[in-house]
């Protein structure tokens, strides 16, 4: 294990634990942006090295459930803590989630890879099976709510919540037993000629599972480094006159960091498959874990939970599943897709701030 793969986590957990101390310390904060910055590139590094050992489509999956459940715990630490402020948090936060994922994250990595590698190609009957999950899953949870009528506003009922959290845990389960057992065979990468990493030797076990454990302090420190910068994004963006949508867009950038790097570096190494494989893995796991999450504690707690989007939002999610639903039925990617993903987020982060 390289020494900086070792050093830099703790560092960042340090940083993280001083910040805590000395919260509003401005040298503390200055000092949390590098930390955050490291424990990014520890994540990504430690997660390749376990995605090595335990192959695909597992390795992609740890790093996706890894930072899903971290950022849950994120999201509801913030709703108990601004109670009635923060009932729309949640579905900014997923909205954002999905954009970023759908758009950003698959709009950067088809630029890439088609600016390098020209064309590459992936199983379309994994990329459907997933995508078609998440439009059944992001519909549930961030379109119906807006049209039911038993309750005010975009809100589901105490059952309808119920309901909308049983299914979006089911539906993410039995997706990842689709991937990892049952269809394994449609989410494995060919092998990349140009990959320095496709025929090295696996590390042992006792390596992986040191690079499992620093992955998880990594993690921790991303997401705790992320909500101590929060209060300051946040007070910059009210002084700024931002919408408040705009919270959780920087809430979800912080916390894909990882997977997003970690699927940029694979479409450059002509590993398109295991992007996609991050990208929609993690985009199914930010709804399947969350809504579920935020939905026990809206019931239990009696806290207000707003989940349908306004009209723009909705456009734009139903344009992003229609764009994403022609890239991913021919197998091939370009950099034709890439651009029109990325004019799509573009657009989503326009409108954020200019609704």
């Amino acid at each position: 294990m390289p020494l900086w793969a070792l050093l830099l986590p703790i560092a960042a957990i340090l940083t993280l634990a001083v910040s805590v101390v000395a919260p509003a310390h401005a040298a503390v904060l200055v000092a949390c942006v590098p930390a955050l910055v490291a424990a990014v590139l520890t994540a990504v590094h430690h997660a390749e090295v376990v995605a090595h050992r335990v192959g695909e489509p597992f390795g992609t999956l740890v790093l996706a459930i890894a930072v899903t459940v971290i950022e849950v715990a994120l999201i509801v630490s913030v709703m108990l803590a601004g109670g009635v402020g923060k009932a729309a948090l949640p579905r900014d936060t997923i909205f954002a989630a999905i954009m970023i994922i759908s758009n950003g994250v698959v709009g950067v990595c088809l630029l890439v890879g088609g600016l390098r590698h020209r064309e590459q190609s992936f199983r379309v009957e994994g990329a459907t099976a997933g995508f078609g999950a998440l439009i059944a899953l992001a519909t549930l949870s961030l379109v119906l709510p807006s049209f039911t009528v038993s309750s005010a506003g975009p809100t589901y009922t105490v059952p309808q919540l119920a309901f909308a959290g049983t299914a979006s845990l089911v539906l993410w389960a039995v997706f990842a037993f689709f991937q990892t057992v049952g269809h394994r065979d449609y989410f494995l990468p060919a092998q990349a000629a140009d990959d320095e990493h496709a025929h090295a030797p696996p590390p042992s076990v006792g390596l992986a599972w040191a690079s499992f454990a620093l992955l998880l302090v990594s993690l921790v420190a991303v997401i705790g480094l992320a909500k101590v910068l929060s209060p300051s994004i946040e007070s910059a963006l009210d002084a700024a006159g931002a919408p408040k949508a705009v919270v959780g867009i920087a809430i979800a950038l912080l916390v894909l960091l990882p997977e997003t790097w970690a699927a940029v570096r694979a479409a450059r190494a002509n590993r398109m498959q295991t992007s996609l494989n991050l990208a929609l893995g993690s985009a199914l796991a930010s709804i399947g874990l969350t809504i579920p999450a935020v939905a026990a504690t809206a019931v239990v707690l009696d806290l207000p939970l707003i989940l349908g989007l306004d009209p723009k939002d909705m456009v734009l999610l139903m344009v992003t599943f229609l764009v994403g639903a022609i890239t991913l039925g021919t197998g091939r990617t370009n950099m034709m897709q890439g651009a029109v993903h990325l004019v799509l987020f573009a657009a989503f982060l326009f409108l954020a701030l200019v609704p």
